[in-house]
């Protein structure tokens, strides 16, 4: 069995996958600090209540906070003989170009999703990721990555502006009853709530502007379908995006390596 692992800022989620489906997907809080004999006990644990008694035979791992890198790399060696593929990494072969500046770092979890995302919707895409920042992938017309824009995610923007502002509280998105607030939270969660829905629409216009091309807009990410109930701004959402790409390539390495 294939384990899968999506190491954000915030959370890290593993998925175990059979050959066939995701069997169970499990989400944790990331602290670099984990070591490996913590990450097992954890799992082993939670697999045997779901009694998942098959052993792991293989790991896939994209990660945007290298310092959890080496305790996932011996959780996989010490625990289950196996050596990780950890996607960003040369001996990682990915099954799409990435055509961006040279001497561009782009992150894994971009190339996990724009991987995931050819291969379920085709060319000419932006994939919008709702984590810790919010950011807009562009996949062109044959699955290259070749770009895309970063903003700050949707907690972070709320986290900032209670820490920097004294006397605003720390508030939930939600959508809110009327664009106009009639008392603080109010007021704040239909800053941040509409705000965002513009940022979304003006940033996908805005490439779709540039790329000169109909494309369409994934989204992923918890706060996808929040947003996209208030107005219709995506074609389409997948929250097991990232995890389908991980398999994807731990598939495409599997064939080619």
């Amino acid at each position: 069995m294939l384990l899968a692992i999506d190491c954000g800022n915030t959370n890290t989620v593993f998925s175990i996958w059979n050959g066939q489906d995701f069997i169970a997907t499990w989400r944790t809080a990331t602290e670099h600090q984990r070591t490996a004999d913590q990450y097992f006990v954890w799992l082993s644990t939670l697999m045997s209540l779901n009694n998942i008694q098959a052993q792991i035979t293989d790991m896939v791992i994209s990660s945007t906070v290298p310092r959890v890198v080496f305790n996932l790399r011996v959780l996989a060696d010490r625990y289950f003989n196996t050596r990780p593929l950890v996607v960003g990494k040369p001996e990682c072969l990915l099954p799409c170009d990435v055509r961006v500046d040279q001497g561009t770092s782009v992150g894994p979890d971009r190339l996990v999703n724009t991987v995931s995302g050819y291969d379920l919707y085709g060319g000419n895409l932006i994939v919008v990721d709702f984590g810790t920042a919010t950011t807009f992938d562009v996949v062109d017309h044959d699955g290259a990555y070749i770009g895309g824009v970063i903003a700050p995610g949707v907690n972070l923007s709320l986290s900032a502006l209670h820490q920097a502002a004294a006397a605003l509280p720390h508030v939930d998105i939600a959508k809110p009853q009327s664009v106009i607030g009639t008392n603080t939270v109010a007021c704040m969660q239909s800053g941040v709530f509409w705000g965002y829905i513009g940022l979304i629409k003006e940033v996908c216009a805005r490439i779709k502007a540039e790329h000169d091309k109909p494309m369409q807009v994934i989204a992923t990410g918890g706060l996808a379908p929040l947003f996209d109930a208030a107005d219709y701004v995506f074609d389409a959402y997948r929250d097991d995006l990232t995890m389908h790409g991980l398999r994807l390539i731990h598939d495409h390495n599997k064939l080619n390596g």
